[in-house]
């Protein structure tokens, strides 16, 4: 018995295909990347897709060009584009529609130039950081920058994936592809009125969370500091800290060691612990415990004062707030996790966080509010703030190996003027390549990503980070399943019911009908 006895046509099985993929996208429980292979695959098995053609999709120029933007976009973060916006973006003060409106409208012309993964990436710590100055739900500024992201990708040809398959599309056609600005006249007028939507209306539905992005509610190190005295019948005396941290099995950091009223970072100390020593570092009540009970090491009592010196400090509280601990030359880094992080579902250990990359984690935010579990069981995830120490020679290389972003409020400066001025100058010589039709837009973009690793503007290893495999393997998947969607027929039975409905119908009514359907989706 044959699938054509059953009814199940080439095109029919396509429709199921098609149909079970936009379900499992939709789903959520396998990741899109794994989808997408499936469907691939799927699709050879039941003959739709030739054997031999299955992985043609991983050399289209839509793919090619995409990847080569993924580079391109890394180096514009790594030469310092970040601090360039965030120093703008803070100046607009506290009114929430001004906020909106500077922040989604420079995500917007971002993402016409780079992929607007890449502009989101870029933006997020600048919001991050805006929120928790002014006291903001972060959702208020987060989910707007999202939708703005995806605005920004309709008004260029290399700003959203489709973009490039329609045109790469229409080549193979008419011979002729889109070219750079093809799309801004509709995409510009779309990008403008979302803008405008977000900024007057879209904010006020978007749900508030109940924390807040106020760095005091985050990362107030003072809050979570304690000193710890080493005595003569404490445990820890004589040991490393290596060797602390093996008797406590524990990764609670210590930011530094008093001796003698001279303090040296934690991971500068590579000596023994001797009575008297201070270890200043991060703990809850549950470290606090752990590090009585095992090591003998107590938090230093206040001395007791007289009760009028007691009323007198209760009464300047009440006009002072107290003051924070000194945490100078400790290097302190707030970090935010990317989406395409290696750290996303790993644990510290997991990591080798401070063997490997030489960081010491003090806390980490998700939500807007600390996360009050150890830290040895919490598993990263995409967006989480991370409260980091580490050696200011090493924190820039660190971090781009993690695929973190630091925000902004820590002063830490990744780029270079030099390097950015470079990297822009690269990108557009690449845009005007493309716009006098020297070169298609896949050999355009490859060639400036080739220069600006060759120049050094982006290090090689970090090059090929920047690829998102997942997106890779996502778009070269599908591509031979869209294609067998014209092959086998399908694609004539939609555009026949589309004309013999346009027929009655207002040419309105037929975009309506081609937008709604599956095959419309902007994940193929």
């Amino acid at each position: 018995m044959t699938l054509e006895s059953l009814g199940l046509t080439p095109s029919t099985l396509v429709f199921i295909v098609l149909g079970l993929t936009l379900v499992a996208f939709i789903w959520g429980r396998f990741r899109y990347d794994l989808v997408a292979l499936a469907a691939l695959l799927g699709s050879v098995m039941l003959g739709l897709v030739p054997a031999d053609e299955a992985f043609a999709g991983f050399g289209h120029p839509a793919v090619i060009t995409v990847a080569a933007v993924l580079v391109l976009s890394r180096g514009f973060e790594r030469s310092g584009v970040v601090d360039v916006i965030a120093n703008q973006v803070l100046k607009v003060g506290e009114r929430l529609m001004l906020q909106l409106l500077v922040l989604v409208g420079t995500v917007v012309v971002l993402s016409g130039v780079m992929k607007n993964v890449g502009a989101l990436a870029l933006l997020l710590p600048v919001a991050m950081r805006l929120a928790r100055e002014h006291n903001t739900s972060p959702s208020l500024l987060l989910m707007p920058l999202a939708f703005g992201s995806l605005l920004g990708g309709l008004t260029t040809l290399t700003g959203t994936p489709p973009n490039i398959i329609i045109s790469a599309y229409r080549g193979n056609i008419t011979g002729e592809n889109f070219g750079m600005f093809s799309f801004s006249p509709v995409g510009i007028v779309v990008a403008l009125a979302g803008l405008a939507f977000i900024v007057l209306v879209g904010w006020r539905l978007t749900p508030k969370r109940s924390g807040q992005a106020a760095a005091d509610d985050m990362f107030d190190t003072a809050n979570y500091l304690v000193e710890l005295n080493v005595t003569k019948d404490s445990k820890a005396n004589g040991l490393t800290l290596q060797q602390l941290r093996d008797e406590l099995d524990e990764t609670i950091p210590v930011l530094a060691v008093v001796r003698e009223d001279n303090r040296r970072a934690g991971y500068q100390f590579h000596g023994v612990l001797q009575e008297g020593d201070i270890l200043l570092l991060e703990a809850g009540p549950d470290e606090l415990k752990l590090l009585e009970d095992k090591v003998g090491l107590s938090a230093i009592a206040e001395p007791e004062e007289p009760e009028e010196e007691q009323e007198q400090e209760t009464d300047a509280k009440k006009d002072d707030e107290r003051q924070p601990v000194d945490t100078e030359g400790l290097q302190l880094i707030e970090a935010v996790v990317r989406n395409d992080s290696m750290m996303i579902n790993r644990s510290v250990r997991q990591l080798r966080l401070n063997h490997q990359f030489g960081l010491h984690l003090v806390a980490v935010a998700r939500d807007g509010g600390r996360l009050k579990q150890r830290l040895r069981d919490i598993r990263f995830q995409t967006g989480d703030v991370l409260l980091l120490q580490g050696s200011e020679n090493e924190i820039t290389d660190s971090l781009s190996s993690l695929g973190c972003l630091p925000l902004a409020s820590r002063e830490l400066h990744l780029g270079q003027p030099r390097k950015l001025a470079i990297s822009v100058g690269i990108f557009a010589l690449a845009i005007g390549a493309m716009l006098f039709d020297l070169l298609p837009a896949a050999v355009a973009m490859s060639t400036a990503a080739l220069v600006s690793l060759l120049i050094g503007v982006l290090p090689l290893r970090d090059g090929y980070q920047a690829i998102d495999g997942p997106v890779i393997v996502l778009l070269a998947a599908m591509l031979p399943v869209g294609e067998a969607l014209e092959t086998s027929g399908g694609a004539d039975i939609i555009a026949d019911a589309l004309l013999r409905f346009g027929v009655e119908w207002p040419i309105v009514v037929s975009l309506v009908g081609l937008f709604c359907s599956p095959c419309s989706s902007p994940t193929w």
